[in-house]
Parts: structure tokens; C-alpha cells; sequence
């Protein structure tokens, strides 16, 4: 039992640091009916909804399908690690970031693998990380802390793409040219496993994803959508539901208790209420660096409603250090499987990558909103 228990912790670092310090705010601000306003449901409902459709295709190996059809038509170094990339970063906007990443870092390990390259893993997952962070920006469904925002301030769908478009263009540009930098070397890949095309459980789980996408939109209401769409896939496919990850959602209700008890401490609030208006961009980045994105977007809501400096914050600001964005802990542990001893090469690469792309973004992001 105790070794179960450290290697929980061990797999979920975020969690524990995030349940250790809700505790201690919980010590200040003593349990109350107010921690019920803490909670987005919307964002919870929308993120489970998601998760358990993605499991489901998976279960049916459809974005393996589709993903390695698209590598299959390249062959050098350059054009697959252009298609991994830009399959992570369109795939982010549709499926959310961090399942775009555990849909398609594994098809960059097999790619790179089958072709023996592994020596560009480390670009290729960073890259990808990176592109899963900013890709994301641009729909509400995104990245998670878009979709707290979304329904938190309430942001219309036009008012959103037009607060984002800029950066998300910038980002398109900048992610192509770094990527073009990875030499054109021939590749040939081989042993694609050929699965069926289950053409029923296809149609089922699309239309119960664009279910899924109607709840963030507010087309569907919230509880009876999510009841349907959970209920259909306990008949169809009960291992969905079990296998979704259960402690990120736990995560974000920790953040959401954490930040709710922050926000109600007079020195914080007389902190963030002082500096937030100086540069709401800025501090909100900054913040991303040390306490994620995530808790960031929840966090500082409760201290301004310059929603239109605070979201592309909480976006940009998901690039730079390891733990600025869920996302890049899922990237790190995944490439830690695969390149056991290379750790320290890899982290270097990541700190420069990120922030060089925060700080392009921040100066464009900084001049529109000025």
C-alpha cells in the first residue's frame, strides 16, 4: 500500500504540491458554504465530457489511424517533424491541449523509433509541447484555463477569437520557422499495424464529441449533456469512462479551492488588486512560472476583469518553465519513458525553446493591447 502511495505521488507531483498548499489555505480560510462558488462546473463537466469521448476513439486506434496516414506521405526528418507538430497544434484546438499531447507524443516516439532517430526526440516533443500550449489558444475548448475563462467572464465567441487571433497567428508563424531548422534527412518508416475501420463506434463517438463541444458553447445544457453522453458510453464502451484521468480533474478542483482561498486572504488580495492593473499581461505570465496556467486563470480572475489581457497571458505564460502548463509536465514525463538518461540536454533545450517564444509573444501581445 505505501508503495502504491509513493508512486502515485511520484506520477502526480502537480496534485500533491497543489493539495498541500489548498491545506494550508484551508487553515486561514476555515471551510464554508463559499467554497461551493468556487467551482466552475461547467469547465469540470466540459473537461470529463472530453476526456471520456478522446478514450473512446482511442479505444478504436482512430487518431493512430489518422495520424500515421498523414506522416506516411512524408519522407525526411523535416516534413514528419513538421506533420507531428502541426498535428499536435491543430489537434490542440479540437481535443484540448494535454490530450493532444497523449494522443500524439506516443506517434512522434514510434515515428522517430521505427526510423532511428531518436536523437531528435527531444526537439520534436518540445516542439510539440510548445505547439500544444499555443495551438490551443485560439478556440475556448482549448486549453483548460480558456474554458474557465470563457464561462467566467462570460466572453462571446467573436470577442474570444478576436483576442487571440493575433497571438495564434504569430505562434503559427514562429513554431514553422523553428521547425524548419531540423535538417531534411530521408526517412523511411516501417510495421504500421493495419487496424479496421469500425465504422458505427466512428459515427457514435464524432457526434457524441460534437456533443460534447455544443456543452461548451452553451448549446447543451451542462449536467443533462454530460449525464447523456456518459450514460451512452457506458453502453458502448464502459473502459472510456474508467480510464479517464480522473486526478486532472481532481486537480482543478483543488486549484479552484486553492485560488477561491486566496482570493479571500486580505494581504493577497491587497497584492494582486495593486499590481494587476500596472500590466495584467506581464503578471499574469510571470505568475504562469511558478503556480501553472491553470491556477493562474482562476486565480487572478478574482482580482480583474481585463479579460482581454489576462487570457492571452494565461496562454503565452503556459510556454517557459516545466511547470508553467500541465501540458509541459505531461510532455517532460513522457519523454523521461522514452530518454531515461538525457534529462538534463532535454531541459536546457525546453528553457530556451519556451522562452524565446514568451518573449516574442509577450512584445506582440503587449503592443496590440497598447
Amino acid at each position: 500500500m505505501f508503495s502504491k502511495i509513493i508512486d502515485f505521488c511520484k506520477k502526480q507531483p502537480v496534485l500533491i504540491v497543489a493539495t498541500i498548499a489548498m491545506i494550508i489555505t484551508c487553515i486561514f480560510v476555515h471551510v464554508d458554504s463559499e467554497y461551493l462558488d468556487y467551482f466552475n462546473f461547467r469547465t469540470l463537466a466540459t473537461l470529463f465530457c472530453t476526456l471520456e469521448v478522446v478514450n473512446a476513439f482511442s479505444h478504436i486506434h482512430m487518431f493512430e489511424k489518422i495520424s500515421r496516414s498523414i506522416v506516411a506521405r512524408f519522407h525526411n526528418l523535416r516534413k514528419v517533424t513538421l506533420a507531428l507538430v502541426f498535428i499536435t497544434y491543430l489537434g490542440s484546438m479540437f481535443l484540448a491541449n494535454d490530450m493532444a499531447l497523449l494522443t500524439f507524443l506516443p506517434l512522434g516516439y514510434f515515428v522517430l523509433q521505427r526510423t532511428n532517430h531518436k536523437e531528435a526526440m527531444s526537439f520534436t516533443f518540445i516542439m510539440q509541447n510548445i505547439a500544444a500550449n499555443l495551438g490551443g489558444m485560439v478556440t475556448p475548448f482549448g486549453n483548460p484555463q480558456n474554458l474557465y475563462l470563457y464561462s467566467y467572464y462570460n466572453i462571446s465567441n467573436m470577442d474570444f477569437i478576436k483576442i487571440m487571433l493575433p497571438s495564434f497567428l504569430m505562434a503559427t508563424v514562429l513554431i514553422f520557422i523553428v521547425c524548419l531548422f531540423v535538417k531534411p534527412i530521408p526517412l523511411e518508416i516501417k510495421d504500421y499495424i493495419v487496424y479496421p475501420f469500425r465504422r458505427r463506434r466512428t459515427y457514435a463517438y464524432s457526434f457524441l464529441f460534437i456533443c460534447s463541444l455544443l456543452i461548451v458553447f452553451r448549446f447543451i445544457p451542462c449536467l443533462a449533456g454530460t449525464i447523456a453522453i456518459t450514460i451512452t458510453l457506458f453502453f458502448l464502451d464502459k473502459d472510456a469512462i474508467k480510464e479517464v484521468n480522473y486526478p486532472l480533474l481532481l486537480t482543478f478542483c483543488v486549484f479552484f479551492v486553492f485560488s477561491g482561498n486566496m482570493a479571500r486572504l486580505p494581504a493577497i488580495n491587497s497584492f494582486f488588486s495593486e499590481i494587476l492593473p500596472k500590466n495584467t499581461l506581464l503578471y499574469g505570465i510571470l505568475s504562469c512560472q511558478f503556480i501553472s496556467n491553470v491556477p493562474t486563470a482562476v486565480l487572478l480572475s478574482h482580482f480583474t476583469t481585463d479579460y482581454k489581457s489576462l487570457l492571452p497571458a494565461v496562454n503565452i505564460g503556459g510556454c517557459g518553465t516545466i511547470i508553467a502548463s500541465l501540458a509541459s509536465l505531461i510532455t517532460f514525463s513522457e519523454y523521461k519513458k522514452a530518454n531515461a538518461g538525457k534529462i538534463s540536454l532535454y531541459l536546457i533545450k525546453f528553457s530556451l525553446l519556451n522562452f524565446g517564444f514568451v518573449i516574442i509573444l509577450y512584445f506582440l501581445q503587449y503592443l496590440i493591447i497598447n
